[in-house]
């Protein structure tokens, strides 16, 4: 599990928390104001072993520019609208 530090905690005690993330491997997130702003990792000789979580993980697509979902709205009981969201890339839907 990450570890989150503010951004005040971060700066007097920098050595150690790099220290901290090296010895442990685990990556400490560094916030501004509760916000994450940075993230710290430890150094890998190999990135592609990183994405290895992600393998087989990644649908394929037969036809991208189909209807993305239905959404059925029903703004009283009596009358059901059902709204078709479709993405296309460069538009924005209103």
């Amino acid at each position: 599990m990450e570890k989150q530090v503010p951004k005040s905690k971060f700066k007097p005690h920098a050595l150690q928390f790099f220290r901290e993330v090296e010895q442990t491997g685990v990556a400490l997130i560094i916030t501004d104001h509760g916000k994450p702003v940075l993230k710290i990792v430890p150094y890998s000789e190999k990135p592609e072993e990183t994405l290895r979580i992600l393998r087989n993980s990644v649908l394929k697509y037969e036809n991208p520019t189909d209807p993305v979902g239905l959404i059925e709205l029903s703004p009283c009981k009596n009358h059901m609208v059902s709204l078709l969201l479709i993405w296309k890339r460069g538009q924005s839907l209103k």
